[in-house]
């Protein structure tokens, strides 16, 4: 709703002495450039998006004779959404390897549980030992919004796990991996180096 918001506030302050069918294409150039200098792609497009939806709303709404002046081919092509780079997919030999190297065993245990068990790092780093069950791993406040999810771990990964908890002597509330996001990021980091 703020990009919506931005975008009418800065129109008004740009056109608000203009009336709305003597704009141009030129003129949603001009202010499209002014107001979406120096950002993404992508959030150009978003806001080219909403600048077109205002002017239909208008055109539905109020006159049907109204013409968008965002209705042009080479403003669309202009700002147009940029190009989605497709991330590499590394090959589970590749993946069984970095864990297989991996000597420290927590270290070890995040990167099995984030790859066999298909964790994010914000969910393994979450994890207590009254989380695991069995071969489950209770997920608390996952980022679909739910209040929990689950997810099944590998019969070898839970019994590492279910050794690293005892022989580390966690108390049911502690974090079994009490490292910031950070920290785990630059483990994954050098692991995949």
């Amino acid at each position: 709703m703020r990009n919506y918001e931005f975008i009418l506030d800065n129109f008004q302050n740009h056109f608000g002495d203009i009336e709305l069918s003597s704009i141009t294409s030129e003129d949603i150039l001009a202010f499209m450039s002014e107001i979406s200098d120096g950002i993404k792609q992508s959030t150009k497009k978003l806001r080219f998006t909403l600048l077109a939806a205002f002017f239909n709303f208008i055109k539905n709404s109020v006159d049907p004779d109204f013409q968008n002046p965002c209705d042009n081919p080479a403003l669309r092509k202009l700002l147009r959404a940029g190009k989605r780079t497709q991330f590499k997919i590394i090959e589970k030999d590749v993946i069984d390897e970095i864990i297989f190297r991996t000597s420290n065993p927590r270290n070890r245990l995040i990167l099995e549980l984030m790859a066999r068990a298909c964790m994010r790092v914000g969910e393994v780093l979450k994890l207590t030992p009254k989380d695991i069950e069995d071969r489950k791993a209770i997920i608390r406040d996952p980022k679909s919004g739910k209040e929990a999810e689950v997810a099944f771990l590998p019969q070898k990964v839970a019994d590492r796990l279910k050794k690293y908890i005892s022989d580390n002597k966690f108390e049911p509330g502690d974090r079994i991996f009490p490292i910031t996001y950070a920290a785990a990021r630059i483990i994954v980091k050098k692991a995949g180096e």
